[in-house]
């Protein structure tokens, strides 16, 4: 299947037949588009639920997680139904979110789709970045308390695993078409379960031994934890942590195009979708309750970085590797359709040079690329401020507006109709939800740089 900008990603298919737009025939099931989605929101989204949490406490907190998930739920049904043009049976298949975009929409609303899945690749391989290296200066540090005593004073300076990361990612990014060797989902999907699985066993360990942290209905509290400004910030942050916890609509369509019909594609992903979110939901609430009835308010913005765990150091180990696997290949997968869409820009401006000069481009421009990612990602190491404003550019337009705007185009929704009217509130809703997370990030970040020294930050 093929995923905007260039990126393809090849999931098993049978030989012989072919389906009606010619293509070899179409295998996936109900089961395996419910793998799929599972797969992709899974992720390090999952490490922040906890501190989200403290910040919206035990009403606030699950109701978000719910909340989320049934917006994601619907728009992704409304996506769903726009997999096919005109009927839905035998219309022309779109392969990708931004080929749906442009059948219904068209005009700027392309330029927009497009804009704003490059800023989310873009910011997430500077959230990737940064992740990744905690984890990875967490191993040691985890060494550190284990053989010296958790009162040594093992904090690691940041700025030389960013740069490792950023090394080796240089190194990947010249592999031809790195993103889609095939074990390459395989062992993202076992890493991202690994520790996810690993996060919430030890929260139930240390919520059944103890001590535990203080938690509350409202989570942390003001005049104790925080002043009220920071409160109101603190919420909108937690909830684009929760909203970057469920953002795979824009490969939905993707994953709808592997699915064998009939039934009709578009029946199947809806229960595949009923199927994965519900699971994925009943997942972040093990972790993100979990993790606050261990720790409470004091809930660290990484669960498995934070040193609320010191043993088995080893298991602590072990969870951050698989982060840290996980992330150097998912770089690359956010990557490669920005390599794409640059390379395929250069080649039709100026064909001389991709076909003379082409190894060499790749080699600089990617370079440069990995250079300025990880230069960013050294002045801004800032976890949640970053999942949150990931999150809330990812939510809205990505899933909420462009699954909207295409359904009332497809289904003709009468201007100012009720159900026009409905489908309109919740977009803007969603889009108030949207600018006040993105907001809440940039006053976090904001926050860190006051009391931060450039290229010395130490976890």
């Amino acid at each position: 299947m093929d995923i905007d900008g260039g990126r393809q990603v090849y999931l098993p298919r049978c030989n012989g037949d072919v389906d009606d737009d010619g293509r070899e025939r179409r295998t996936g099931t109900v089961w395996t588009a419910t793998a799929h989605i599972i797969t992709a929101v899974i992720g390090s989204g999952v490490l922040s639920l906890a501190w989200a949490m403290a910040q919206l406490g035990w009403v606030a907190g699950p109701l978000s997680l719910v909340l989320f998930a049934a917006v994601t739920f619907y728009t992704c049904g409304l996506l769903a139904d726009c997999y096919r043009v005109g009927d839905p049976v035998s219309g022309k298949r779109n392969y990708t979110f931004t080929e749906a975009v442009q059948a219904y929409l068209g005009g700027w609303h392309v330029w927009f789709c497009g804009f704003c899945q490059y800023v989310m690749m873009f910011g997430t391989s500077i959230g990737y970045t940064i992740t990744a290296s905690i984890s990875a200066a967490a191993v040691k540090k985890s060494n550190c308390f284990h053989w010296h005593g958790h009162k040594t004073d093992c904090r690691q300076l940041l700025s030389p695993y960013i740069i490792a990361f950023g090394a080796v990612q240089v190194i990947f990014c010249q592999v031809p078409n790195f993103h889609k060797l095939s074990w390459l989902s395989a062992v993202a999907a076992v890493m991202s379960f690994s520790y996810a699985t690993i996060a919430v066993g030890l929260s139930l360990a240390q919520t059944i031994s103890g001590p535990t942290g203080k938690t509350s209905l409202t989570g942390t509290e003001v005049g104790v934890d925080l002043n009220s400004s920071q409160k109101v910030w603190m919420t909108f942050q937690a909830l684009g942590n929760v909203a970057f916890a469920y953002s795979y609509a824009i490969i939905l369509i993707e994953i709808q195009d592997t699915l064998a019909s009939p039934p009709v594609e578009s029946k199947t992903m809806r229960r595949a979708t009923v199927m994965g979110i519900s699971t994925t939901t009943a997942f972040y609430m093990l972790c993100g309750c979990l993790g606050y009835s261990a720790f409470g308010n004091a809930a660290d913005g990484n669960i498995l970085t934070g040193f609320g765990f010191y043993e088995p150091y080893w298991l602590v180990d072990f969870a951050n590797v698989c982060i840290v696997v996980h992330l150097v290949g998912g770089f690359q997968v956010f990557c490669q359709p920005l390599f794409a869409a640059v390379e395929g820009g250069v080649a039709r401006r100026y064909p001389a040079l991709a076909r003379d000069r082409a190894v060499l481009f790749r080699l600089v421009w990617r370079t440069a690329f990995v250079g300025l990612v990880t230069l960013l990602a050294m002045l801004m190491p800032f976890f949640n401020s970053i999942l949150g404003f990931l999150g809330s550019i990812a939510f809205w337009p990505l899933t909420v507006f462009f699954p909207v705007e295409m359904y009332i185009r497809q289904r003709q929704i009468p201007r100012f109709s009720t159900k026009w009217v409905a489908l309109q509130s919740l977009s803007f809703v969603c889009f108030l939800v949207t600018v006040a997370a993105c907001a809440a990030s940039m006053v976090g970040v904001r926050d860190s740089l006051k009391h931060y020294t450039p290229f010395k930050t130490k976890i």
